[in-house]
């Protein structure tokens, strides 16, 4: 397992480069001048070339790029033109509310996934309605379905808020950062029961179309487990239905549906943008769309890295995952 992992270490290497350079090449393209991003569009001549001077903006390109990955290997993503801060500070505040979003999203999407493919596959009773109402969730557009949700389950029903993280004004800030693992720790239940029901909603209308796919996958996979020789061994020994699913489909049929299951996971962060939107949800997503609307480039170019490096732990945990389950990818 050491050597799977040392060796995706030493992959995501490149790719993190690639990313970098990327982000680079784009904000030399962007209309965006850093420099009078900074000082202002109204600065003097002079202020406006120490500006430059101070960015590193008169140095050669490839030079440019050289420190441009240093500082980000550092930790040092610039300073937002709109908060005047520095990125990597605006990134600890608002980065823990998306990661506590995704992780719940995620873990709704695996368990609905896991029970959409295992009940359509053993043909439990009332699995085919339950497919249909997970497919045609999954056909409606995430921002329909979370307006849907607002007006059922808020304005009408009064179930669960609306927008925000919380409505407990004095919730613990630390030292996690996650409020409902906060809120335990600190022993406070209202804080946590509070932060999960502002959790369901957007969690939900993000996990319904990767819980789809995801049970379609499972579904697949199984079916042709279930097929197997080694399957119809088992039966011939005697062991039951449920022990057989339980007990050796599922883990023979678990790898396709980790592979999934990964790109699922990093392409939440990407709907986190729409639905912390909607949701007014504080994370990176509503950071995002306010640094677009104001043409902030480093805090953009901060979270597209911050994104990236996501991206690639993931991929990492979804191959270690695999190795764990697969023998084979070991070696």
């Amino acid at each position: 397992m050491l050597k799977v992992f040392s060796r995706r270490l030493v992959g995501a290497i490149p790719v993190l480069l690639v990313l970098a350079l990327v982000v680079f090449i784009l904000q030399k393209l962007a209309p965006v001048d850093p420099a009078v991003a900074l000082v202002g569009e109204k600065a003097p001549a002079e202020v406006l070339e120490r500006a430059r001077e101070q960015l590193g903006l008169n140095d050669p390109v490839p030079t440019q790029y050289v420190n441009y990955v240093g500082k980000v290997v550092t930790g040092d993503l610039g300073e937002s033109s709109v908060t005047r801060r520095p990125v990597a500070t605006d990134l600890g505040k608002f980065l823990p509310a998306t990661l506590e979003l995704v992780l719940f999203t995620f873990v709704l999407t695996v368990v609905f996934g896991v029970f959409l493919g295992m009940a359509t596959s053993q043909g439990w009773r009332g699995s085919g309605v339950l497919r249909v109402v997970m497919v045609c969730g999954s056909s409606v557009p995430v921002f329909l379905l979370a307006l849907i949700g607002m007006l059922v389950f808020y304005r009408n029903l009064g179930w669960l808020p609306a927008t925000g993280r919380t409505s407990i004004r004095n919730a613990p800030d630390g030292p996690t950062g996650l409020l409902t693992l906060d809120g335990l720790l600190h022993g406070r239940f209202d804080v946590f029961s509070d932060a999960l029901k502002h959790l369901i909603l957007p969690g939900a209308c993000m996990a319904i179309g990767p819980a789809v796919s995801i049970g379609r996958v499972l579904r697949s996979s199984l079916s042709q487990t279930l097929r197997s020789d080694f399957v119809r061994t088992a039966r011939a020994k005697g062991l039951g239905e449920k022990r057989i699913l339980l007990k050796h489909a599922v883990r023979n049929s678990a790898g396709p549906v980790l592979a999934l299951g990964g790109l699922q996971l990093a392409s939440l962060f990407g709907a986190t943008i729409v639905i912390e939107g909607i949701f007014a949800f504080p994370g990176l997503g509503l950071y995002t769309s306010q640094a677009i609307g104001k043409g902030d480039f480093n805090t953009i170019a901060g979270i597209t890295m911050v994104l990236g490096l996501l991206y690639v732990v993931a991929n990492i945990l979804v191959d270690l995952a695999q190795a764990s389950t697969d023998p084979r990818i070991r070696v």
